[in-house]
């Protein structure tokens, strides 16, 4: 059995949420997408690919070939607009199956696993993530670099022949939980805080999602802020 709780937030600061997210546990797919682009060009992507992967994915297609596929449309989609701003968004998706779990994702919004501790499952296309593995930052001054947002990878935007989705497999195993998010809430929401609130099963996945937005708002909501937890039992 899976329980998910999920939700979006435009944030303190922000005036539209180009964020959006997908839940469903009959399917068993999950994914949250933060667009980029302005003129409300981040939303159109984000929903877009939104769309793309879960129809893909009902349609058959593993999640790696639904995202690959997602990021064509996209492209196709914004050669329709006669200005040549960019139209791209980050993604971050999850799939269970009946014993096994697969992730992929694009860009800085991530997947964690809870179980027993938490751990980042995925690992973001960033500037900062490339200082990190190339020994010329660590963990704490990657958090305070000022070019922290800065992606590398992105739908939409990245050449498709560059485009690098991660991947991700496992075996699902009962109390498992995953939490999917945007860099909204892991800019403003330690993962000390992120696994004292998933660990909480005295809350529902639902009300463990209120209280990480609403922490998220607390620390500044600097951004738009998504996350959707699933558990499975």
């Amino acid at each position: 059995m899976i329980e998910f709780g999920h939700g979006t937030h435009v944030g303190l600061r922000r005036t539209r949420n180009e964020d959006t997210y997908y839940a469903d546990a009959s399917l068993g797919l999950f994914l949250v997408a933060d667009g980029m682009g302005g003129h409300q060009h981040g939303e159109v992507a984000s929903a877009l690919v939104r769309d793309a992967v879960a129809d893909l994915v009902t349609r058959g297609h593993s999640l790696v070939e639904a995202v690959r596929a997602a990021d064509v449309r996209l492209i196709q989609h914004s050669r329709g607009f006669q200005d040549a701003r960019p139209m791209g968004t980050t993604i971050a998706a999850l799939r269970l199956h009946a014993d096994s779990y697969e992730v992929a994702w694009v860009g800085d919004s991530r997947v964690y696993l809870w179980q027993k501790s938490l751990r980042q499952v995925s690992h973001d296309h960033s500037l900062v993530q490339e200082l990190v593995a190339a020994g010329m930052l660590d963990a704490a001054q990657a958090t305070r670099h000022p070019q922290r947002n800065v992606i590398t990878q992105a739908l939409g935007i990245t050449a498709p022949e560059q485009l690098h989705i991660g991947m991700a497999r496992g075996r699902l195993e009962p109390g498992m939980c995953f939490l999917l998010c945007t860099d909204g809430l892991t800019e403003e929401v330690s993962d000390s805080v992120m696994a004292s609130m998933v660990s909480r099963h005295d809350l529902s996945a639902q009300e463990c999602v209120e209280h990480l937005l609403l922490a998220a708002l607390d620390a500044g909501g600097s951004d738009n802020i998504t996350g959707i937890l699933a558990r499975f039992n």
